[in-house]
């Protein structure tokens, strides 16, 4: 895989890549699914398919700050609940990665998340607000988790891009801010950390894309701290309107050339 260097990036391009990983940060600890925009960057400034080796590493560095922040607030029935469907879809997007070019992957990802997103809306409407966590998810039955959850882990590992999937689960679920916040870290962090070996064994991870993302992470952790900042001041409402505006914003990206 011909991943990049930091002698192969103009300041430019690097400016643009710390941006993103100060998004990610950011993402992790306040408005999950925002990296998306991040996801835009590195594809259009490293080669598209090199570039979610890079980005991985540093979506872990911002999972585990997340997960310090949010630790005692995640739902773990939901995350067993999801893990086995997860792996099932990193399997399978392991696989696609084999034979797949950039702009299947990024036509179907962006495809997805719309079609997701516009799910979760019609769900919600649905559903009483003052609903406990993983209520809807009960109602809705087995399927519905298994399926957001092979679909989260087909997403995550082909582009890095499952974030807005298991965004509108969560949220169509009904979990509340640092709930959401809380049980995503850790669903991250474990998935994140699993899929390291496939995509270095796919030859998206080397020592160059490593150096690269060692310059990089440092933007990374001043992204979490104004996340974690800006979320105490973001009301429930408006946090729910931007993890659905950042899914949308990204699935549409992913669709433009």
């Amino acid at each position: 895989m011909n991943t990049m260097t930091l002698w192969h990036i103009s300041m430019g391009e690097f400016a643009a890549l710390a941006a993103a990983a100060l998004l990610v940060g950011f993402s992790k600890t306040a408005v999950s699914g925002a990296n998306t925009v991040s996801l835009a960057v590195f594809a259009a400034v490293l080669p598209a398919r090199a570039s979610t080796g890079v980005l991985l590493p540093l979506l872990i560095v911002g999972d585990v700050l997340a997960v310090a922040t949010y630790r005692r607030h995640a739902h773990w029935p939901t995350l067993w609940r999801l893990f086995p469907a997860v792996a099932a879809g990193v399997v399978l997007g392991t696989l696609f990665l084999v034979w797949a070019d950039d702009a299947v992957v990024r036509v179907s990802i962006g495809a997805t998340l719309l079609l997701m997103t516009g799910i979760t809306l019609w769900r919600r409407r649905a559903a009483a607000q003052d609903e406990e966590p993983g209520a809807v998810v009960t109602r809705a039955g087995r399927v519905t988790a298994r399926s957001y959850g092979v679909l989260g882990g087909f997403t995550t590992m082909v582009a890095n891009a499952g974030g807005p999937v298991m965004s509108m689960y969560l949220l169509s679920a009904g979990f509340r801010k640092l709930g959401f916040l809380g049980t995503s870290a850790f669903f991250f962090l474990i998935v994140n950390v699993s899929k390291l070996p496939f995509s270095a064994g796919l030859g998206l991870i080397d020592g160059r894309s490593l150096l690269l993302d060692a310059a990089l992470a440092v933007f990374v952790v001043p992204g979490a701290f104004i996340g974690k900042w800006a979320v105490k001041r973001i009301n429930q409402l408006l946090f729910d309107r931007l993890v659905i505006a950042a899914t949308v914003v990204g699935g549409v990206q992913l669709l433009l050339p």
